[in-house]
């Protein structure tokens, strides 16, 4: 009966992140088919950097892109991470999301070129990567410790988008997300566990 509970439990959980993170992913579509369409007007949700009015963007920023392969780009790492973060719970996973993307933000506010505009889900991407990479090790997980090292192996390569390489993306928004997963994860740490133990013997 027990371990029938922990399977549903399990299920439920899969079932809300594969939903969760399909209806995101769907949405980032919609809204660049939106953009298109309206001759991108919405990339005026960017950030723009070092003007107070855009602050609020750094919130639309990341749901946004600039074009269908710059979508197509950041979908699938998105949903792969974002579904393997949010097995562990959907409201930490908002909690670590909502983290991401305010320090992201804000570092993509303060240190992007004058005059830029920056858009996309990757800080996010990068942020999740940051989450996962380290959240093991944060909770001594080996669990986690696995899947962190799981993730690095096939996600490993994006770092190089953190260095300045190409002046046409945001390794701003690149550095920042991912330092805003490392925050995460010790902000959203599991709580520790406590074995109750009384004069030596089992209860």
């Amino acid at each position: 009966m027990e371990n029938s509970g922990l399977n549903e439990r399990w299920d439920g959980r899969a079932k809300a992140a594969a939903l969760l993170m399909g209806g995101w992913v769907a949405l980032l579509w919609l809204l660049e088919v939106i953009d298109v369409a309206s001759g991108h007007a919405l990339d005026s949700g960017g950030i723009t950097p070092r003007e107070f009015s855009e602050l609020p963007d750094i919130f639309s920023a990341p749901f946004l892109h600039g074009s269908f392969s710059h979508v197509a780009g950041n979908s699938l790492p998105l949903l792969i991470l974002g579904f393997v973060a949010a097995l562990s719970g959907i409201r930490r996973f908002a909690s670590v999301v909502l983290t991401v993307i305010v320090i992201g933000g804000l570092g993509v506010w303060l240190t992007s070129p004058a005059n830029s505009v920056t858009v996309g889900a990757s800080g996010v991407v990068f942020g999740l990567f940051g989450y996962l990479l380290v959240r093991g090790f944060v909770n001594r997980s080996p669990v986690d410790v696995v899947v962190g090292v799981v993730v690095a192996a096939v996600y490993g390569s994006i770092l190089w988008g953190v260095l300045p390489t190409d002046s046409g993306i945001s390794w701003q928004g690149h550095l920042f997300g991912l330092a805003g997963g490392v925050v995460a994860a010790f902000a959203f740490r599991s709580p520790a566990r406590r074995t109750a133990v009384t004069n030596g013997t089992a209860p």
